[in-house]
């Protein structure tokens, strides 16, 4: 099992990797729809657990949200962790996996590194969307919520990846018909 520091580095380089060449409301739309597909197809959503999505600016603005299943898992209480695990990416410009995993690699509480808790949360999967050639910060975030960071933090990063390999494959295709 790898430890907490190789799991922030390659955190860390997801982050660098993961860029857009450009965020509309559309690619929001696209991945917030995809993130409540594939958990709705996961093994917990099969055994009755929710899960809350937001993907936001830096500024606050909101450009997806919903709520997946009923009770306690999608309540005003799960709302209140995506929000602090926004204000997580805000402050470090860090996804929270990183900052979690970061943190546990040097033996640090959160607060230590100026995000108490529970005004800063690093439960559940928040990630920075930034895009591509830009060094300043992110433009956004994507967040869920569902009570594992693990799990949370790998479903977006697989759905990022399913959407890169899809606009590739898009762009190829655009290419390879321009060029006949």
């Amino acid at each position: 099992m790898p430890s907490d520091g190789e799991l922030a580095a390659d955190a860390l380089n997801e982050e660098s990797i993961l860029r857009f060449p450009s965020f509309k409301m559309e690619d929001a739309v696209t991945l917030g729809m995809n993130l409540r597909k594939r958990f709705r197809a996961s093994m917990r959503h099969a055994k009755g657990k929710g899960c809350v999505i937001s993907i936001q600016t830096m500024q606050g603005a909101t450009m997806f949200a919903c709520a997946v299943g009923e009770g306690s898992d999608v309540s005003l209480d799960s709302w209140w962790h995506v929000e602090g695990m926004i204000k997580v990416v805000r402050r470090t410009g860090h996804s929270t996996f990183y900052i979690e995993k970061g943190a546990a690699a040097i033996g640090k509480p959160a607060d230590q590194l100026g995000l108490p808790f529970p005004e800063y949360r690093l439960d559940g999967g928040a990630f920075p969307i930034w895009l591509q050639n830009s060094s300043v910060g992110p433009i956004g975030i994507i967040a869920i919520y569902s009570g594992s960071s693990v799990e949370d933090h790998h479903l977006i990063i697989s759905t990022l990846r399913s959407y890169f390999s899809k606009m590739s494959a898009s762009d190829r295709g655009s290419v390879a018909a321009t060029d006949r």
